[in-house]
């Protein structure tokens, strides 16, 4: 309760911005449900579902490291209506489209997210926004709030993913045009993503420094964090929501309506882990708060590969849900709060860019595997990899601490 209060007393811009996180999030957990079944049902084999996956990732990470290469000469809120301007023509055309070159390309240069966590170039500029809004002292409250937004909401897009198609089918339509409505929902939730941005205020609009560099002083810590980064979301591409969800379809052919229930549970326990975290990280510190949590998660990933039936897989996987997304505020309130105020844009883009670039091309390689087998070996390659990450991060980062802990 303590992080919703301290939210309550943030400048409106942070409320924009947690609403727009809400927007967003809610779009992209049914788009994680929903696009390998739609491909599914088009007739890709899991190889080209996996490379629809990757194009996306690469597309993401390609937009993110140009925020953060060129944010500190354009305002932020206009990089953002850009960014939402993009959006829209992504669900719209995701939603006409059917011939594989063409919903590759879409899934290149657009916005889709195939992934329960955020990837997109909204990310970076939305953190920046967000830090500058609020104090130090409050920056981990507000982004465990942020977060939880995405979660919650997230969880209860992955829920409704199977309304479309049902509603289509009840009307005697096809699953086709229940999976194509979800696509242009998202292109609807771009529209109301560009309203909200439209009423950031003036200060948001300033063009955050005239530096002729995006990163000075801190430039050798983003790096090392980018570099550690880089591990984490490389192991996180080979169990990204689209494929586990491609692996449940083959490996037990749950329907995407009760993946989707699964999916809103985990969602749910996620979203309560983001306010845990904080009074964690008050108690222990921000990077131990990050290691002691994610390595729990990737030992329950474990078992859900090495479960004896769907139940027990799934019901191992909802309880990781409570662990593996509380790092994620964290990490993000570390980030800006080792660097310097003008830096944050760059340093938040430069360090997202690993969850898109890292993680891009082991779905093409998870795909593969799974065409080959049902076993679930990219979710074990994943947990060895993330448990490394891990250990890492304590050696690396345990003697370099925030304003507040000092």
């Amino acid at each position: 309760m303590g992080s919703l209060s301290t939210t309550r007393r943030a400048h409106p811009d942070a409320h924009i911005l947690i609403g727009t996180r809400a927007i967003r999030g809610f779009v992209d957990g049914i788009a994680y449900v929903i696009l390998p079944a739609f491909l599914l049902h088009l007739g890709f084999s899991g190889t080209q579902i996996g490379a629809v996956i990757t194009a996306s990732l690469l597309g993401s990470a390609a937009l993110t490291l140009s925020v953060g290469v060129f944010a500190h000469r354009f305002s932020p809120a206009r990089l953002l209506t850009m960014s939402s301007l993009l959006m829209i023509v992504t669900g719209f055309a995701f939603g006409m489209a059917s011939a594989y070159g063409l919903l590759l390309v879409i899934a290149a240069v657009g916005t889709m997210n195939p992934s329960a966590g955020d990837v997109s170039v909204f990310l970076p500029l939305e953190q920046s926004l967000l830090s500058s809004s609020i104090k130090d002292s409050d920056r981990t409250s507000v982004f465990a709030v942020y977060n939880l937004s995405g979660s919650l909401i997230g969880s209860i897009g992955a829920l409704s993913a199977g309304i479309p198609v049902w509603i289509a089918t009840s009307q005697h339509r096809s699953t086709d045009f229940g999976h194509r409505a979800s696509f242009m929902l998202y292109g609807i939730a771009g529209i109301a993503v560009l309203v909200f941005y439209l009423r950031l205020s003036l200060v948001s609009r300033d063009t955050p420094t005239k530096a002729d560099r995006a990163l000075g002083e801190s430039k050798r810590i983003v790096y090392k964090l980018a570099a550690l980064f880089s591990l984490d979301s490389f192991g996180g591409g080979f169990a990204t929501q689209a494929i586990f969800a491609l692996w449940v379809y083959r490996r037990f052919e749950l329907s995407s309506a009760n993946l989707g229930m699964i999916f809103f549970a985990a969602g749910m326990l996620s979203a309560v882990s983001s306010l845990l975290a904080v009074k964690i990280s008050q108690r222990i510190g921000l990077v131990r708060t990050m290691v002691f949590t994610h390595i729990p998660a990737s030992v329950l990933l474990i078992g859900v590969v090495l479960a004896p039936n769907v139940w027990v897989a799934m019901g191992l996987f909802i309880a990781r849900g409570l662990l593996s997304q509380m790092d994620v505020p964290v990490r993000t309130s570390y980030v800006m709060a080792v660097v310097s105020p003008r830096e944050r844009a760059a340093a938040a883009s430069i360090t997202n860019v690993p969850r898109s670039l890292a993680s891009a091309l082991p779905p093409i390689a998870a795909g593969w595997m799974l065409d080959q087998s049902n076993f679930a070996w990219p979710l074990l390659i994943c947990a060895a990899l993330k448990i490394t990450y891990d250990l890492l991060l304590l050696w690396q980062f345990r003697h370099i601490r925030p304003p507040e802990e000092q």
